[in-house]
């Protein structure tokens, strides 16, 4: 039985930049599995995972929740990617195959914080609610926070809220979800943004594109650098961390909308002393756990 719960009492704000891809047929499930990767045939009817599609060469192009919502129906949640775009580079390997890719516009992104959000059941289930609404547990530490899924035309779906938008980022990259801007796709393996953390993707599972290079790193032990979260004045995407030498120790990836808190990929170890970016002092900070799936 699907875990159902309450339907939020006030409308929601749209999440500005977050995109459906519906992904459904007969063979919806292998051809995920053969491109994605994370393991797509671990989910059963209303679970979700993290999951990503990356470059032969292993390198991120885009980062997602994918739902499965029914035998032969998934739903890629995308924050950041365009979803047209996904849908055209995905539809270059379906072949014959019996699966049907299409950008999914009548379905909102909506961002739901409360302190008395509705216990949404474990975090890798899709909880249900009156209306066709669907909701993913995206709290823990630092706040009960619902990512509702709901029609356009919902009762419940308000438009895009700057703030909302602005809090929602935040807590994503405090909590080590790294939101990948244009600048950023195809520029990171899933180790370098330390993506073992949210379980997005699998070592043990078939072949997919990049499948070798993951593997490679991993058994070889050659992933030097992760994710770290930095705070700070002025921070902007691209630029470089510095140690009290002058040396660099590696790229903020993403920051929130006011520049203060940003993911870079660094050594761990070495970014533990005294840090600069362009010249201002920055703190290194802990990454949150509420997104973090146990290994």
């Amino acid at each position: 039985m699907p875990f159902k719960v309450n339907p939020p009492s006030a409308p929601l704000p749209a999440l500005s930049g977050f995109g459906v891809l519906a992904v459904d047929g007969p063979q919806a499930g292998a051809f995920l599995q053969a491109q994605l990767m994370n393991d797509v045939a671990a989910l059963a009817v209303g679970e979700w995972q993290w999951n990503g599609w990356l470059t032969a060469k292993g390198r991120v192009v885009a980062l997602f929740a994918l739902l499965r919502v029914g035998d032969e129906a998934y739903r890629l949640l995308l924050p950041d990617h365009p979803v047209a775009a996904l849908r055209e580079a995905l539809a270059r390997f379906v072949f014959r195959s019996r699966v049907r890719l299409a950008v999914d516009d009548a379905l909102a992104c909506l961002a739901g914080f409360s302190a008395h959000a509705p216990d949404a059941g474990p975090r890798h289930v899709v909880a249900e609610a009156e209306g066709g609404l669907l909701c993913l547990d995206f709290g823990g530490e630092g706040g009960e926070r619902r990512l509702w899924l709901a029609p356009v035309d919902s009762p419940i779906a308000a438009p895009p809220d700057p703030r909302v938008d602005a809090a929602w980022r935040e807590a994503d990259l405090r909590h080590g979800l790294p939101r990948l801007g244009p600048a950023q796709v195809e520029a990171w393996t899933p180790q370098m943004l330390s993506l073992e953390r949210l379980r997005a993707f699998s070592l043990k599972k078939g072949c997919y594109p990049g499948q070798e290079i993951v593997a490679r790193t991993h058994y070889l032990g050659q992933a030097k650098r992760g994710l770290v979260l930095f705070t700070g004045d002025a921070l902007r995407e691209g630029d470089t961390l510095v140690d009290g030498h002058g040396a660099s120790l590696g790229t903020l990836v993403c920051v929130d909308a006011a520049g203060r808190v940003a993911l870079a990929v660094a050594n761990p170890q070495s970014a533990d002393g005294a840090t600069t970016v362009a010249g201002r002092p920055v703190e290194r900070s802990v990454l949150m756990g509420g997104l973090q799936r146990p290994q």
